[in-house]
């Protein structure tokens, strides 16, 4: 469908339908400070050879992980994907379709979302699972918000220590649903959840309580002590997950946990540009009908044979419209489809070596820190991410770390200020020996 601009001739017959002489007039309701900065400041058009060009030029800017040794961590993880997680969401069957409204034609697609559920369940310990969300963060926004439906309360309590982009979208869904939303401490000595002060903190109005786990500054929290606590005060326990970590940790289910969310990223995406990303959402059965986003449900057609069609889709711009549990319209398929690939290529057992390998070299990479005298902040148990200090401020030691190669990060400073001087690092399966002893010569030096 080719783009055809409107001609002055096309802008006077609108304007005069309008009953306005100009432009400036039809916008005169935005505010000149608005206006101002509103409209960017753009080169002369180019032809489409020199616009080629000039992007290339644009895109030479960016650096990409070609060229640096990633150690970053904070959500998303520089992970090997299988060459056949690639292959099959290439293929035009899953590429192309937009969404399974009509089953008849859309068995495929939906076999593998309903394959994808039953993955994420058996991942995370959970009953029910839906067929994804735009992120991790949203995810966890949508579960406070199931729980505060599922309770009637509408008070929430967030780890302080959860990753600090899904505590702000938490914030801005739950401030327009009226859902008060407090950060509960983490500890200064361990980085763990305060479960004192949130034993403190839980009352008659709480909803729910969420935890990270590993959580943001990768310790590993004591879900089943918090979940007991929570459930004694009628709240819900939402635990945020790092996928991979299920490889070696229990399932949050066998912790006590009701709602499960995370981050699908580390489930064969690349980490480009901050996405496309993958929001994992599962659920006890009894919340079932709570649950935000949409279903694939099997059964059987009329000649008795398997079939699959979406169920139970509570979204509004479906049926339940005003009575929605959800207004989340994206959903994030064929990152479902990435994710399930990704798993059934590697089985439980591959899954577990994928973590286990990270744990070995995150550990590896933390003893020869120690060795060059850089310290880990918190001394508790972690898997393959944990938080350094260094000297001076830990923005500084990033930018000096990229120009020596390697991408380390984020710094904390930005979200805590008190660990000014601090900033995450992961290492995955990915990071070769002469890798992870390359960074810590240079973070030594």
């Amino acid at each position: 469908m080719a783009y055809v601009p409107h001609s002055d001739r096309d802008r006077a017959e609108m304007l005069a339908a309008l009953g306005l002489e100009s432009i400036e007039e039809l916008f005169a309701t935005i505010p000149a400070s608005l206006g101002a900065t509103a409209t960017p400041v753009l080169p002369e058009p180019l032809s489409e050879m020199e616009l080629l060009a000039e992007a290339d030029r644009l895109a030479a800017e960016n650096r990409c992980l070609d060229e640096l040794v990633c150690f970053a961590g904070g959500g998303i993880y520089d992970r090997f994907i299988p060459a056949i997680v690639t292959s099959v969401i290439s293929r035009p069957e899953f590429v192309t379709p937009y969404t399974p409204y009509q089953p008849e034609a859309s068995q495929g697609t939906l076999q593998a979302m309903f394959e994808y559920q039953t993955m994420v369940c058996e991942l995370t310990g959970m009953d029910v699972a839906n067929a994804s969300l735009y992120d991790g963060a949203t995810a966890l926004a949508e579960a406070v918000l199931m729980a505060t439906g599922a309770t009637g309360r509408h008070r929430a309590l967030l780890s302080g220590a959860l990753p600090p982009a899904a505590r702000a979208a938490t914030r801005t869904a739950c401030e327009a649903g009226g859902v008060e939303v407090v950060d509960v401490p983490w500890d200064d000595e361990t980085g763990r959840t305060d479960l004192d002060r949130l034993a403190e903190m839980l009352g008659g109005d709480v909803a729910c309580v969420a935890l990270g786990q590993p959580n943001g500054f990768g310790v590993i929290e004591e879900m089943s002590a918090a979940a007991r606590l929570v459930h004694d005060a009628g709240a819900l326990l939402i635990a945020m997950v790092e996928p991979i970590s299920l490889g070696v940790l229990a399932p949050p289910g066998k912790c006590g946990a009701d709602i499960v969310v995370g981050e699908g990223q580390p489930l064969g995406l690349p980490p480009g540009f901050g996405g496309p990303l993958l929001g994992l959402f599962a659920c006890r059965e009894e919340f079932l009908r709570q649950m935000p986003g949409r279903m694939v449900g099997r059964t059987v057609d009329a000649e008795g044979a398997t079939a699959y069609c979406l169920t139970l889709q509570t979204r509004e711009q479906h049926i339940r419209r005003g009575r929605a549990t959800s207004n989340i319209c994206t959903n994030e398929s064929l990152c479902a489809l990435a994710a399930a690939v990704y798993l059934a290529a590697l089985g439980p057992q591959g899954l577990r070596e994928v973590a286990t390998l990270s744990v070995h070299k995150a550990h590896y990479l933390r003893d020869l820190l120690a060795e060059a005298g850089v310290a880990q902040r918190f001394n508790e148990p972690f898997l393959s991410e944990f938080v350094v200090r260094v000297d001076g401020p830990a923005e500084e030691a990033v930018a000096d770390l990229c120009a020596q190669g390697y991408l380390v990060g984020p710094a904390l400073g930005r979200d805590y200020p008190e660990l000014e001087d601090c900033l995450l690092l992961a290492a995955t399966e990915r990071r070769t020996r002469a890798q992870i002893e390359g960074l810590a010569a240079a973070m030594g030096r």
